[in-house]
C-alpha cells in the first residue's frame, strides 16, 4: 500500500510539476506580449506627445497675441476717450469765443451806430445852427 501512495504523490508530483512549467511558459510568452506592447505604445506615443507639446505651445502663442491684441485695443480705446475729451474741450471754447465775439460785434455795431447817430447830429445842428 504504501507503493501505491507513493506512486500517486509520484504522479501528483508529476502533474503538478508539468503545470507549473506550463504556467512559467505561459507567463513568459505573456511577459513578452507585454514588452511588445509597451514598446508599441512607446512608439506611437512618442509623436503624440511631440504634437501635443508644439499644439500647447501654439495656444500660448496665439494667448498671448490675444494679450498684446486686447492691450493694444485697451491704449486706442483711452486715445478715443482722450480725443473725445480734447474735443469737447475745444468746442466749448470755440463756443465761449464765439459768444464773446458775438458781445464785441454787438458792442461794436452799438458804438459805431451811436457815433454816426451823434456825428450826424453834430454835422446837422452846425448846419442848421451855423456854429
Amino acid at each position: 500500500m504504501n507503493q501505491i501512495v507513493l506512486i500517486l504523490i509520484g504522479i501528483a508530483f508529476l502533474i503538478t510539476a508539468v503545470y507549473v512549467v506550463s504556467l512559467i511558459i505561459e507567463l513568459k510568452k505573456t511577459i513578452r506580449n507585454l514588452n511588445e506592447l509597451l514598446r508599441t505604445v512607446e512608439v506611437s506615443i512618442k509623436p503624440t506627445i511631440e504634437e501635443l507639446q508644439l499644439t500647447l505651445r501654439s495656444v500660448r502663442n496665439v494667448s498671448n497675441d490675444i494679450n498684446g491684441v486686447t492691450t493694444d485695443i485697451k491704449t486706442l480705446s483711452g486715445s478715443v476717450k482722450d480725443v473725445g475729451l480734447n474735443i469737447r474741450r475745444v468746442s466749448t471754447m470755440i463756443e465761449k469765443v464765439s459768444l464773446a465775439t458775438a458781445i464785441h460785434a454787438s458792442g461794436l455795431k452799438a458804438g459805431i451806430k451811436t457815433g454816426f447817430v451823434i456825428l450826424l447830429q453834430n454835422l446837422f445842428s452846425r448846419i442848421g445852427g451855423r456854429k
